[in-house]
């Protein structure tokens, strides 16, 4: 799409160069863009042949979910085995992860609906300025493509042709504004997998729970503690190589690094939340003492 824009773009360029008469270093330029038009074309009407990629919306969503999903009700799971009840850590682990992935939801949701507002408010504010002050807005332009060093009379014609064009204020929120317009769907979508990624990642530690007896708590508050720290190892692991790849020595040594990462955060919320409960055991003990 963006090579399909610039290709008409040059194209507008080059016709107006032309019908000008433009000097010899003029003629090198547009026979360098006459080029980049018809790669631009080429490139359009030839499908490319690229890996599947995962949108990283998706990825960063899943992290969100998951990261709070793992630690958080692992860490209440734990603490809550303090009482010495598989039952009550069910129904509490149960109550929280509900609980969590409604909040969870919900927060993803109403942050995805404010980026769609703030959106919406920065393209009103761009169309009106390209309707009330040409002037700004071509600046705008000559500010955008300042940094890639075009000969001025290049400049100035893409400058001219853009501050005609009905696309200005998408070129604007593109190029200027660094936004992408967020879809319809997007806030449901968010909030969905916001959600499911906290369940699942919460549900993980409270597995062991539903196969033991009602006060073997011990046997599985460790056996919940092994899984997690596996699962908790595999999503540090994995969400580095979804950004950073998945071959190479270092790609591998920063995976490792953020596993551990992981499980040391995990371990770290888990063992507070023990000492915590333990804490208002030993003083509800007192109390009842004296």
């Amino acid at each position: 799409m963006l090579f399909q824009v610039f290709g008409e773009l040059f194209r507008g360029i080059l016709s107006r160069a032309r019908h000008n008469s433009p000097s010899r270093d003029h003629e090198k330029y547009t026979t360098s863009y006459s080029k980049l038009s018809h790669a631009a074309e080429s490139h359009s009407s030839t499908p490319e042949k690229s890996p599947l990629k995962v949108d990283a919306r998706v990825i960063s969503d899943a992290i969100i979910g998951l990261s709070d999903g793992l630690t958080v009700p692992f860490a209440l799971t734990a603490g809550l085995s303090a009482l010495g009840e598989t039952k009550v850590v069910i129904y509490g682990g149960l109550a929280e992860l509900i609980a969590g992935a409604i909040s969870m939801g919900l927060g993803g949701y109403l942050a995805s609906k404010s980026e769609e507002a703030s959106y919406q408010a920065v393209m009103k504010q761009t169309e009106e300025l390209v309707l009330s002050d040409r002037v700004s807005a071509s600046t705008s332009i000559s500010t955008i493509f300042a940094p890639y060093d075009l000969p001025r009379s290049t400049l100035d014609d893409l400058t001219v042709h853009l501050s005609q064009s009905s696309k200005l204020p998408d070129f604007l929120m593109h190029f200027q504004h660094t936004l992408e317009e967020p879809s319809g769907s997007r806030a449901m979508m968010c909030a969905f997998k916001i959600a499911s990624g906290y369940f699942i990642g919460g549900f993980i530690p409270l597995i062991p729970y539903f196969l033991v007896a009602e006060h073997q708590v011990v046997a599985a508050l460790c056996l919940s503690s092994v899984i997690t720290i596996i699962a908790l190892f595999l999503f540090g692991y994995g969400k580095t190589c979804f950004v950073s790849g998945w071959r190479g020595p270092m790609n591998v040594r920063k995976a490792v690094a953020a596993g551990f990462h992981m499980v040391l955060v995990g371990g770290v919320a888990a063992g507070s939340a023990m000492e915590i409960v333990k804490a208002f055991q030993y003083l509800s003990a007192s109390e009842s003492y004296y």
